[in-house]
C-alpha cells in the first residue's frame, strides 16, 4: 500500500499504486472516527483527536434543528400568500407547526 502524507504527517489518502510523494507501507490502517486525524509518523500510523474536527461536528449537530426546519418550511411564495390571504396570525400558526416539530437544541 502507498500513502500520501502532508507536511504535518497527516495521511491524505492511500492506494495500491505509487503516486507522487507517496510512501510505501505494509502496516494495516487503523480505524478512526470522523473527529480524529490519521498520521504516519516514523513508519507507523498514529490516530489523534482533532479539536477543530470535534468543534465542527458539535456545531453541525447543534444546527440540526435549523436544517430540518429549512427543509420543511413552506416555500417563501406560499408563506407570503398565507400572510396576504389569511394574515400574520395564520402564518405564525403554519410556521409554528415546524418550529414545534424541530425545537432549538
Amino acid at each position: 500500500m502507498y500513502i500520501e502524507i502532508n507536511s504535518n504527517n497527516q495521511v491524505m489518502g492511500y492506494s495500491d499504486s505509487e503516486t507522487f510523494n507517496s510512501v510505501q507501507t505494509d502496516k494495516t490502517v487503523p480505524s478512526f472516527t470522523d473527529t480524529q486525524i490519521l498520521k504516519f509518523v516514523n513508519g507507523d500510523f498514529v490516530v489523534e483527536d482533532s479539536q477543530s474536527k470535534i468543534d465542527k461536528k458539535e456545531k453541525w449537530v447543534a444546527q440540526e434543528y435549523a436544517r430540518n426546519r429549512a427543509s420543511e418550511y413552506p416555500a417563501l411564495a406560499d408563506q407570503l400568500d398565507e400572510i396576504y390571504h389569511n394574515g400574520i396570525d395564520s402564518w405564525k400558526a403554519v410556521i409554528k407547526v415546524t418550529k414545534d416539530k424541530y425545537p432549538k437544541g
